[in-house]
This record gives structure tokens, sequence and C-alpha cells, in this order.
């Protein structure tokens, strides 16, 4: 039975990775940075030779864009150093690291879907800091899997979460529509993680559900998916935000490329979730 230790157990991924993996078939470990901060080296490596687990997703990150501006330091302490750490203390027992990443490493200047092979060029510093700890991993770890994906959503707080939020309290809600991405399901996500922990592939991934759409297609599909299209109308704009990428589109040409299942089509995906769970935190 394999050992999984999952970092930032209580966000989106880590979430949908707890209500996917069997416990019969995993003995998994959870931790969020009350238990322990992963960018303190004395604790992951010391957690590490304790609990010795075969396998360490890394689920833990500092996200909120804006706030990765305001404190430099702290991204890179999180996303930068924090992978570092993992990857040391992982090499020690030879363990398996998946690091979770992001289309922010991109300059979001294409209008042609982002694969793998293609140059980053981030511009914000959450996606400088994100970039910092995949190479951090790359150079310190012989056993890794880096898996970036695009706007995701699950059981938390999400764009998902705003819209369905929002029915019933305003009557309209304007959502940019020059902003494009993949809606990806952190279920369809999970998938791919747990294919991962179970196969001896190892490399760089994009992992986003099939298609892509604006923003403000989203903003209509969540609503009538949910039933709420009635309920609140949905206005177009121009968004001017620069912290909020233009194009963030992701290819999965890897997973093809090795012959591993694409997650499913993002509306199906979007609708599965919304009829399980109702979208709402």
């Amino acid at each position: 039975m394999k050992k999984v230790w999952i970092t930032g157990a209580d966000g989106h991924v880590g979430t949908a990775l707890l209500n996917l993996l069997d416990c019969t078939e995993y003995q998994i470990l959870t931790t969020d940075i009350d238990a322990v901060d992963i960018t303190d080296i004395d604790e992951v490596t010391q957690y590490v030779r304790v609990n010795r687990p075969d396998v360490i997703i890394n689920c833990a990150g500092m996200t909120n864009v804006a706030k990765c501006e305001e404190d430099v330091d702290m991204a890179y302490k999180v996303n930068a150093i924090g992978v570092r750490n993992i990857a040391l203390a992982a090499e020690e027992l030879h363990a398996r690291v998946i690091q979770m990443s992001t289309d922010d490493v991109f300059d979001q200047e294409s209008r042609i879907p982002y694969n793998e092979f293609d140059q980053v060029h981030p511009k914000t510093i959450y996606g400088k800091s994100k970039l910092a700890g995949e190479r951090f991993l790359t150079q310190l770890s012989h056993r890794f899997v880096i898996i970036r994906s695009s706007w995701i959503y699950g059981i938390g707080k999400d764009f998902v979460d705003e819209v369905l939020t929002n029915v019933g309290k305003i009557k309209e809600m304007e959502v940019p529509n020059n902003q494009f991405g993949v809606p990806t399901s952190t279920k369809e996500l999970a998938k791919i993680i747990q294919y991962f922990i179970d196969n001896d592939e190892y490399g760089l991934y994009h992992a986003v559900c099939k298609g892509s759409c604006s923003r403000y297609e989203y903003a209509k599909a969540i609503l009538e998916f949910s039933g709420n299209a009635y309920k609140m109308e949905i206005h177009p704009i121009i968004s001017r935000d620069a912290m909020r990428p233009s194009y963030s589109v992701l290819d999965n040409m890897m997973l093809r490329l090795t012959g591993i299942e694409e997650p499913k089509e993002w509306k199906e995906a979007l609708k599965e979730y919304l009829e399980e769970t109702g979208g709402i935190e």
C-alpha cells in the first residue's frame, strides 16, 4: 500500500483528492500549514523522515495573485522555497513529488493554446514564484511530476461559487468577455493526479478539461447548468485588469503523447459538478 502525503489538503485540489482516493488502497497523510509549514526545511525534513511517504503531492501554495504582488518575499517563500524543501526531503527517501502549478507561467500574449514545450514568460509575481518552484523541483528531484492547470473549481471559494452566491442578491453581473481559459474541475484533475500516483510516469504535464471559453461564457454556463439562467443577467465587459491573464488556454499535449486519458470536456465536467454539489461552498 502506497503512503501518500498531501500538503495543503484543505484546499480545492486536496479536498478533491481525499474524495477520490480510497483509503483501503492508499495510506493517506494530510497536512495544512498548522501541521507542517513547508517553508521550514526542518519541519518538512522531520515529517518526511518520520512518516516516510512514497508520494508527496504538493497542493500548498500562495495563490492570491494580488497578495503575491503585495508580499513578494512571502510569495517566493511559499511557492518556491516550499517546493525546494519538499524536493530535498523527498530525494533523501527517493519519494516521488507531484507538484501543482499554473498557467500563469506563460505571458498570455498568444492566441494558440500553450503546450508543455512552449517558452515560459510569467508577468505576475505569482507566476514567477510558481515557475521558480518548478525549477527547484527539476533541479533537485529525480522523481517528479509537475502538473499545470487553470481556472480550477471545486468545493470552496472560486468563480463558480462567486457567480452562484450572487444569484438572489443582485439582478445583474458584469463579467469579462476578453479573458479566455479552460474551466477545470478538481474532480477531473484529481483523476489525473491519481494516475501519476499509480504509474511510473514523470515530467511536465498540462491537465485541463477539453475546450476553452471566455469568462463571460463560463458564467453563462454556470447559470444555465444550475437552473438559474432566468434569475440573474450576465453582461459582457472588457477587462483592463493586468493581474488577470487575457489568454491562459493550456493544451494537454503531453497527456496525448504519452497515451494518458485527458479530462472531460469543460461543459460536461461543469454540468456534472453542479448536479452533484450545487456549486456553493
